[in-house]
């Protein structure tokens, strides 16, 4: 593992962990709005857990940390592949008594760290934690996207600007998200047989971790100050992109309903989505209608073929 030294005292209250690969030039956005962070600098730490990149992701990291020597930044490499072994480095060079996580594709705003802390400080209940997500367009959105099709490529969310419970049902948005790092004393690490892995577009780590600790009773918080803005880029807005993603959706439910013996409770749910698919084409334009069918039948096709592996 190799890290950035760092001359800065160990008084860390939170760390502030971005996992990246191949995303070079990208995550120079995040890191910039890294560096805009308005909270104490002497509080706060940023871990960048390279994964096994094979582009210039490692000198970036080291020529932007030089230039703002002012913040505590530090690098360690990952290589094996996979973003829940990512997190879990990160997890494991963390300092802070508060772990949040962002992804290379995003950008946050100002106060994103002061209003975490603020949160945990004031809700000492709380466990966990999870802010507002707003998607940003650059090639501008398609037209075949529906708020239902947006979910699994951009994850928007908002609940108001209440700080409160997190909505039941709902979990924080992988891109977004903080714990306490008593959790994954508590409960474990994120699972490394779930989560993206390369260019496959596996998921399911952060539902698999907000299940367990949801079962532990911890408590999680919407924090509406802890804005983050998710980048989609053209290439996530083809086709292709959108059938292979409801595919591993799929895989993902099934291998997490195994995990958790919650098989037959999965078949139930999906038999019950599709009857909300076809209402839900009744509302919408056709081309929205189609995605929506598509994205549907491509889950259920990995749930079908991961039951049958």
């Amino acid at each position: 593992m190799i890290k950035i030294k760092s001359n800065f005292a160990d008084m860390i209250k939170l760390s502030l962990v971005i996992a990246t690969y191949n995303r070079a030039e990208q995550l120079m956005i995040t890191l910039r709005s890294v560096a805009a962070q308005t909270a104490d600098k002497t509080i706060w730490e940023c871990i960048v857990v390279d994964n096994n990149s094979t582009d210039h992701t490692h000198s970036n990291i080291d020529n932007f940390a030089n230039a703002n020597s002012h913040l505590n930044i530090r690098y360690c490499l990952e290589v094996n592949q996979g973003l829940s072994h990512a997190r879990n480095a990160g997890i494991a060079n963390a300092k802070g008594e508060i772990i949040a996580f962002i992804d290379d594709d995003e950008h946050i705003v100002p106060d994103f760290i002061d209003a975490y802390i603020e949160l945990f400080d004031k809700y000492p209940t709380a466990m966990s934690a999870g802010g507002k997500i707003i998607a940003e367009y650059p090639s501008g959105r398609p037209e075949w996207m529906s708020k239902y099709a947006e979910e699994p490529i951009a994850n928007p969310m908002d609940f108001g600007e209440e700080i409160k419970p997190f909505p039941k049902g709902r979990i924080p948005g992988g891109g977004n998200m903080a714990m306490r790092k008593e959790v994954f004393e508590t409960i474990g690490n994120f699972d490394i047989t779930l989560g993206r892995t390369g260019k496959k577009l596996s998921g399911g780590e952060e539902s698999d971790l907000f299940e367990r600790m949801n079962a532990k009773g911890m408590k999680c918080y919407y924090v509406p100050k802890a804005v983050m803005y998710h980048i989609i880029p053209e290439s996530k807005l083809n086709r292709d992109y959108f059938v292979r993603l409801s595919y591993n959706n799929g895989i993902g439910q099934w291998t997490r309903a195994t995990l958790h013996s919650k098989r037959i409770s999965l078949i139930i749910r999906e038999i019950c989505k599709w009857g909300a698919t076809f209402l839900l084409c009744i509302t919408h334009r056709p081309v929205q209608s189609k995605y929506l069918i598509l994205m549907r039948w491509n889950i259920s096709k990995g749930i079908i073929n991961a039951a049958r592996s």
